[in-house]
């Protein structure tokens, strides 16, 4: 049988056809998923799940407005702080987990992660020393890592069907991120000002042990087909491309993360060592995919040109974003004066416009055309940069930051709405999970290059002065960076073809990716994608 392409369909020859009579499966479609119990399991589950994606967005939140008094207490450099921030979004792991997941079972690694992820959060509250902190960031980092799959995969797989319940389940799935990262910094500014920083962690570790205890009853016991552990699962696991990809995505993200604080930056031989082979690591990754029999990244879902597009704006949007609120907290903190708390207070608009898009997304995703939610994601991302890089430090807060705030989360989430729900509809509900490991691991190595790429500007504008800067000057220049790569998410967004999505509409046919690449059966789907102003 001839290879399918996992989201096209036949394009009606009528532009706005009548809605036809619903299949008995369409039909349920709205309905709540068998998996649940009740509307009660399936709300906690979708908190759940939403918590789980935010784990690492949480984290930077609390790491990123505890930086300065972290920094005085430990003797950290501007690097080692950026390590840590850089360690809690590693994404080197994502895809590994993702097999692990859709081959072995998503509820019991789900559930572990939690567990190891707050006691993990619980030990590094009691670092004494800058390496103490990197290790155990880093190891909530992996957790954090394996929780993404999992309950991507779940969630995937309990909304196969298209309809306005899915939209908002992954409406408030994909508030994960950008609201995880500044509901982090309000209880982080809020622990650190009551009771000092390391309350920072330990609060992290309680929220995510009453998460833990939630993921007991909500996590659906029923997830499709799990295989048991043998030599042939072992043959069909990708061994060497889980080796490459995890080999390659931490030592290009670590040449990134210490190059700022190297004796010569970019041009300290170790840095580019490690960058290079990083770099040729990935690349052999890639080229392996595409020769292995069981590909751990089938290469063949990137044909797609809506789902290459979508996963490189979001890329550079995201970018933008993580490097601007990591450097506007140390901005307020070390140009203003701000304390944690104060810092928190000021990013609380942050919080409740995340909120306020993502149940507009929830409504509009599947009338409003997704390219023109897109377009205005990426200039909001552009309008959001811009106000962060001419503002003066006489600025009045209002006029400038505020502003920011509001359109840079009207970015993010729009962007992750729109990536979320095309790259489920990619690949069929077995592997759920493979989707948002690739998914979020490019979030994950966009976050890493954005920080390492602004911490080596800020160090170059900072004169070879290690210690936080108190002058604007390295401030501006890391948000006119920003600018730039947002401005490079808008150069892409006329290429998409991708309209409105949610609609169960039309039956679509996805070739199943499993097995040794080729196609091996033909799952019928719901899709209901309108591309180019036609529904697919």
């Amino acid at each position: 049988m001839a290879a399918v392409d996992a989201n096209l369909a036949t394009v009606d020859s009528h532009p706005h056809p009548s809605p036809p009579s619903l299949a008995p499966a369409e039909a349920e479609a709205g309905k709540r998923p068998e998996c649940f119990s009740s509307t009660l399991q399936e709300c906690l589950f979708v908190l759940t799940a939403t918590m789980s994606i935010g784990m690492s967005s949480f984290l930077y939140g609390i790491c990123t407005v505890i930086t300065a008094p972290i920094g005085r207490d430990l003797h950290m450099t501007s690097a080692q702080i950026t390590w840590i921030n850089a360690a809690s979004s590693s994404g080197a792991f994502l895809l590994f987990f993702a097999k692990v997941a859709d081959t072995f079972g998503r509820r019991p690694l789900l559930i572990l992660s939690m567990a190891a992820f707050s006691i993990s959060a619980l030990i590094a509250g009691f670092a004494t020393n800058a390496m103490y902190l990197d290790v155990f960031t880093g190891l909530l980092g992996f957790w954090s890592a394996a929780s993404v799959p999992p309950a991507v995969g779940i969630l995937g797989a309990a909304y196969e069907h298209p309809s306005k319940r899915k939209n908002r389940a992954f409406a408030c799935f994909s508030a994960g991120n950008p609201v995880g990262f500044v509901l982090g910094s309000i209880f982080s500014g809020v622990a650190e000002r009551l009771f000092g920083w390391r309350a920072s962690f330990w609060l992290l570790a309680i929220i995510y042990a009453v998460f833990f205890a939630a993921a007991l009853w909500t996590v659906p016991k029923a997830q499709g087909t799990t295989e048991t552990f043998s030599l042939g699962t072992l043959r069909r696991f990708d061994l060497l491309g889980i080796l490459l990809s995890i080999a390659g995505i931490a030592l290009f993200c670590s040449s990134l993360t210490i190059a700022g604080d190297a004796p010569k930056g970019w041009r300290t031989s170790y840095v580019l060592v490690l960058l290079l082979l990083g770099v040729a690591l990935i690349f052999s990754f890639v080229g392996w995919e595409g020769f292995c029999k069981y590909p751990l990244m089938p290469l063949r879902i990137w044909r797609d040109r809506n789902f290459s597009l979508i996963n490189i704006i979001v890329l550079c949007g995201f970018m933008s974003f993580t490097a601007s609120a990591f450097w506007l907290s140390l901005y307020m903190q070390n140009v203003l004066g701000f304390s944690s708390l104060t810092v928190a207070i000021h990013l609380l608009p942050q919080a409740i416009g995340g909120i306020a898009v993502n149940v507009v997304a929830g409504l509009i995703l599947h009338r409003v055309s997704n390219k023109l939610l897109m377009g205005i994601g990426a200039i909001a991302y552009v309008g959001a940069a811009l106000l962060l890089a001419t503002m003066k430090a006489d600025s009045s807060y209002w006029a400038f930051i505020f502003p920011s705030l509001l359109l840079s989360v009207v970015g993010a989430d729009l962007h992750f709405n729109v990536a979320n729900m095309y790259v489920m509809s990619s690949l069929p509900p077995g592997q759920q999970s493979l989707a948002g490991g690739i998914f979020n691991t490019v979030t994950k190595l966009c976050s890493a290059v954005g920080l390492g790429i602004s911490a080596s500007i800020y160090n170059a504008e900072s004169l070879g002065k290690a210690a936080l800067q108190t002058t604007l000057r390295p401030y501006h220049m890391v948000f006119w960076f920003a600018v730039a790569v947002s401005g490079m998410s808008l150069v892409f967004v006329p290429f998409l073809t991708i309209g409105t999505q949610g609609h169960s509409t039309r039956t679509t046919s996805v070739a199943s990716l499993e097995g040794n690449g080729d196609v091996e059966g033909v799952e019928e789907r719901k899709v209901g994608v309108v591309v180019g102003g036609k529904e697919q």
